[in-house]
């Protein structure tokens, strides 16, 4: 599916009529059909792109949780998908019209709130989960300020991390603007200034030349370390809403950052599959469905390995209990058969899950700061070391004018 912008010409009593339209399909064919159903005739049809100004807008956190309580207020009323059709039609700003028309064509196709919403391609697949579990039960508007919770929890563990790094790249980036400033006025000088006995002057270049290395380790290192982080951060920028692509696998190759979206993923589905059960949604359902919901691939098939082994025959608890659960996890969910206990026990786990990820937060937090604080110690040691250097230096040529001066 992608949104499409088409430049229309309609037959009306004063002549031809040019109109620009966006549709919501998935090939040009299918938009030529669309115009073609509707009495128009096709002038261009082009792929709409957002602008950076409209895709920085759509994918803040600030605009989703908007837009979630804009459909939570209007459901009062109405059902979820005629107050989110109702929120885009009263919608004036030119700018939040581009934003919702995928929504609006989903509507208009006759697709529910979630396809929808999932056409915005501006809420992760957490979010998501929790807003199809809800909407699975027929309890939509009472899921909307879970995933708000959920949104915002998350905007304040991605602020802590940003803020904390932010602080410690702005510190590794003195650092190392200042010995790459003075890497070649230092060791120029020392270069220039050898000391004139013969012994001192081999020990000389040889601390010379470790200090050039250790310096050059430290100034690549930090480069290659921010271009890694950029271009992480650039990439899931860029590529949010998807399930799976090159950094992500990368990122998910990262020990302790693995384990951290890992466990944020299965938290999500958990909350979102307990709440479907509880809703009496068919359990062949609520496991396809977060499957679908499931951002992290380890924990889509994971979903999908316990439908396929349903729907085999084997018994729920025993389809369930396999890995990536913790061995405590698959303790609790092992034997069990009737499936409000089953809500129960995934919501416990999507709650140990949660209080897993905020661990592993904090320990990335204070991971940040002890590579950092080594790398600072490892600068600030070779300035010191080159004072020494230095000092060796001076005192050769103290000893050299005095023997001259004698």
């Amino acid at each position: 599916m992608q949104q499409w912008l088409a430049e229309i010409a309609y037959e009306s009593t004063s002549g031809p009529k040019k109109v620009t339209e966006s549709f919501y399909l998935p090939t040009v064919d299918d938009v030529r059909m669309a115009i073609t159903k509707k009495g128009g005739y096709v002038l261009n049809i082009r792929p709409y792109t957002r602008s950076p100004l409209e895709r920085l807008l759509a994918r803040s956190t600030w605009w989703q949780v908007q837009l979630l309580r804009g459909i939570q207020f209007r459901s009062n009323s109405a059902s979820p998908g005629v107050a989110f059709w109702k929120m885009i039609q009263a919608e004036t700003n030119p700018r939040r019209q581009n934003i919702l028309a995928p929504a609006r064509e989903a509507l208009a196709r006759g697709l529910g709130v979630i396809d929808a919403l999932k056409a915005l391609n501006i809420f992760d697949h957490g979010t998501l989960a929790i807003l199809a579990g809800s909407e699975r039960a027929n309890k939509l508007v009472d899921g909307i300020p879970h995933a708000i919770q959920s949104i915002t929890q998350k905007r304040k563990n991605s602020r802590a991390i940003i803020g904390t790094l932010s602080w410690l790249a702005f510190d590794v980036f003195s650092i190392v603007s200042a010995l790459w400033a003075g890497e070649d006025l230092v060791l120029g000088w020392f270069r220039d200034n050898p000391p004139a006995d013969a012994a001192e002057h081999e020990k000389f270049t040889r601390v010379v030349n470790s200090l050039e290395l250790t310096w050059d380790v430290l100034i690549w290192t930090a480069l290659a370390s921010g271009a890694f982080m950029a271009w992480c951060v650039a990439s899931f920028w860029l590529n949010r809403g998807k399930k799976d692509w090159p950094t992500a696998r990368v990122v998910r190759k990262i020990p302790l950052i693995g384990s951290y979206l890992r466990d944020l993923a299965f938290a999500d589905s958990m909350l979102a599959a307990a709440r479907m059960l509880r809703g009496k949604v068919p359990i062949d359902i609520t496991l396809q469905q977060s499957a679908d919901a499931s951002g992290a691939p380890e924990v889509a098939k994971y979903w999908d390995d316990a439908s396929y082994n349903l729907g085999r025959g084997v018994g729920l608890g025993v389809a369930l209990d396999r890995k990536p659960l913790t061995r405590s996890e698959r303790l609790e969910i092992a034997g069990l058969s009737d499936l409000d206990q089953v809500a129960t026990v995934m919501e416990s786990i999507a709650e140990m899950r949660s209080a897993s990820a905020k661990t592993r937060h904090k320990f990335i937090v204070w991971i940040a700061f002890a590579l950092t604080g080594v790398f600072l110690v490892i600068a600030f040691g070779s300035a010191i070391y080159a004072l020494t250097v230095m000092n060796m230096s001076m005192d050769s040529m103290m000893g050299g004018l005095l023997s001259g001066a004698i």
